[in-house]
């Protein structure tokens, strides 16, 4: 079964979608809707990252937490900032983090904090995995930024993807 349904809450939510983007319950539309659930799971089984195994759920919550307020504080200031400041004043910079964690499940989840997060974008992890380019729309204190980048965010995704005694 496993094999011919590799993803089934992906094949649901494909059935759901295709069934309400056509808004019709009518024979070849859920023929058509059960096709696509079926081939495209099958099809993207081999671009999808390696089964994720929760470990440390309040290291998780907690995590979220500090990416949610960091959010908050970095919309703000980003909004002051182009508020008030000239762009002669902006001190943006291309930040290299040192990284240990090498999970590609923690490094998705790192790209994901980064983007999401105002005033830094991802720019190009290195192909050993070791070395992340970030941009910073406008950075202070590049030792701190590094600092707190690996403090925030790095330390607790090792605790949640990468298993003990498996640090580079």
């Amino acid at each position: 079964m496993k094999r011919l349904l590799p993803s089934p809450p992906l094949s649901a939510t494909l059935f759901v979608v295709w069934l309400l983007l056509h808004q019709s319950v009518d024979a070849s539309t859920l023929l058509s809707a059960f096709v696509l659930a079926l081939v495209v799971p099958l099809i993207t089984q081999g671009l999808r990252p390696a089964t994720v195994r929760m470990r440390k759920p309040r290291v998780a919550l907690h995590l979220a937490g500090a990416a949610l307020f960091d959010m908050l504080v970095s919309a703000k200031n980003v909004a002051w900032i182009v508020l008030t400041r000239r762009n002669v004043r902006l001190t943006s910079y291309f930040v290299v983090i040192p990284l240990e964690l090498r999970d590609p499940n923690g490094l998705a989840v790192l790209a994901m904090i980064m983007c999401l997060t105002p005033g830094t974008a991802w720019g190009e992890l290195s192909l050993d995995r070791s070395k992340l380019l970030i941009h910073v729309f406008d950075l202070v204190d590049e030792a701190d930024f590094i600092a707190r980048m690996k403090l925030r965010y790095e330390r607790p995704l090792l605790e949640i993807f990468q298993p003990e005694g498996n640090t580079p």
